[in-house]
């Protein structure tokens, strides 16, 4: 979906699986990080006019300087955002600049299409297409810094664009970050399921970065690095999506044969962990988990993984106290996992500060803990971030709602439906909070307004049907 009407399909050219191998030594740049600073407050005052100028000038001089060009996108965003309307003139203006970007992509002058994009993106942020074409552009110049920051917004306007997370897969891959890289792959085959190239870039990853981490990183071909041949076919087996209980057994004692050789692996401690969490036992995989963490306190992939398995083994008890009737443990057992998932996150985001999803995960978790105070804090946080700012709005009006500010809770929920996608469940939901805020306000009509535009698109949601029939009378 682009915002700009329904240009012509972008000649795409083929996905290629980045290699593995780091950049190229990049020629002596200069050092921009307080011109940037500059920007980024700009960014956060929501000065954007200000802070696309100075990121505009910035890859200018720089085209594959990353940070700039992913704080381009956010301010671009940003503005869109500010001041939405006008997608008439917003068309009209970035039609010469787009034509002019599609002619130098197919001749191959990939700088001067870049320049072109980023002329017409600057009133068309949002354009799908565009954002596609200039992360390749950039690729095919060998700007793969900055490739990878656009293909990453992409993914972020557009996340089920099963392109959008492949590309920036591939550039997360080239640029060194390989876990990362895995979970474009992961979200892409969560997009399309039978992508192939996608199927291939996940498994040829995975296999290279599970030999690097036992120091066999550098060999021309992953076969030659496995002098054992049991080895081999583990490593082939992890890759399937169905292995035998039996298979995981045998799996399982080789591997507890390496670690009493070598207690203090963690990379070893780690596929023991996984091999527990396949044979559905949640406490052992936690057991070995912990103590990986306990070599690489600074991981916060491994503090999440820890996390998770806690709550798995909270789940676990829930589900056995309810299967045996003991509703008093299970009502304990669920308090227990809301509380425990609201100290999880708190330590997740305090490992990723910088992770607005993550502190947008961390708010919702309050919320459902009944913090609400704390959980407007780290929406209020993170809100002015492009990639959950849509989600942050709807959520700073529940929390709003649930505190009876609803003068508060109203102006968020309009700004969120303002970006909610028509006839979504979202939109839905954000409509159904304004119509019984009205309510509240013993305003009737208003209420009335909010529920017929649910009721002409989903007469069966809630007791919308109810609801008009009431305020009709």
């Amino acid at each position: 979906m682009t915002v700009s009407g329904t240009p012509d399909k972008l000649f795409r050219p083929r996905f290629r699986i980045a290699p593995s191998r780091p950049l190229r030594p990049a020629r002596a740049r200069l050092d921009f990080s307080k011109h940037i600073q500059k920007a980024e407050e700009a960014l956060k005052r929501r000065n954007y006019d200000f802070a696309v100028e100075l990121f505009r000038q910035l890859i200018d001089l720089d085209p594959d300087q990353g940070d700039a060009r992913s704080g381009l996108r956010r301010a671009l965003h940003g503005r869109h955002l500010q001041k939405k309307g006008g997608k008439f003139l917003r068309a009209v203006s970035g039609a010469l600049p787009l034509t002019k970007a599609r002619a130098f992509f197919k001749l191959g002058k990939h700088a001067a299409c870049a320049r072109a994009l980023e002329d017409y993106l600057a009133t068309n942020p949002v354009d799908e297409e565009a954002n596609l074409m200039l992360g390749m552009s950039l690729e095919e110049g060998g700007h793969y810094r900055s490739a990878r920051a656009v293909y990453e917004f992409a993914a972020e306007i557009a996340p089920k664009n099963c392109e959008a997370l492949k590309r920036a897969g591939s550039m997360l891959n080239r640029t060194g970050d390989h876990d990362r890289a895995l979970e474009y792959y992961e979200r892409a085959l969560q997009a399309d399921p039978r992508d192939q190239e996608a199927l291939k870039a996940r498994k040829n990853l995975a296999a290279e970065t599970a030999l690097t981490r036992t120091g066999a990183a550098g060999a021309e071909h992953s076969r030659d690095l496995i002098k054992d041949k049991e080895e081999a076919r583990i490593l082939e087996r992890s890759q399937k999506l169905y292995v035998s209980e039996e298979d995981l057994e045998k799996d399982l004692e080789r591997l507890e044969a390496r670690h009493a050789e070598n207690p203090s692996d963690p990379d070893l401690l780690l596929e023991i962990s996984e091999i527990h969490e396949r044979l559905k036992d949640p406490a052992a995989a936690l057991e070995y988990a912990q103590r990986a963490l306990s070599y690489r306190k600074d991981s916060a992939e491994l503090v999440a993984k820890v996390g998770d398995l806690e709550s798995k083994c909270i789940r676990k008890k829930l589900v056995h106290a309810d299967k045996e009737g003991r509703v008093d443990d299970a009502n304990k057992h669920e308090e227990e996992l809301v509380q425990h998932e609201v100290a999880d996150y708190r330590r997740r985001v305090d490992a990723r500060p910088g992770d607005s999803v993550l502190r947008l995960a961390l708010s919702k978790k309050l919320i459902r803990a009944g913090a609400i105070d704390e959980a407007l804090a780290e929406l209020q946080r993170c809100s002015g971030e492009a990639r959950v700012r849509n989600e942050a709005l709807f959520f700073l009006g529940q929390c709003f709602h649930k505190k009876g500010i609803l003068d508060l809770a109203h102006k968020e929920y309009e700004s969120a439906l303002q970006v909610a996608e028509e006839k979504s469940e979202r939109a839905k939901e954000i409509l159904y909070s304004l119509g019984t805020i009205a309510e509240a306000q013993g305003n009737s009509e208003g209420a009335r307004s909010f529920y017929i535009r649910i009721y002409e698109i989903d007469i069966g949601y809630r007791d919308v049907a109810e609801k008009m029939g009431t305020l009709s009378s």
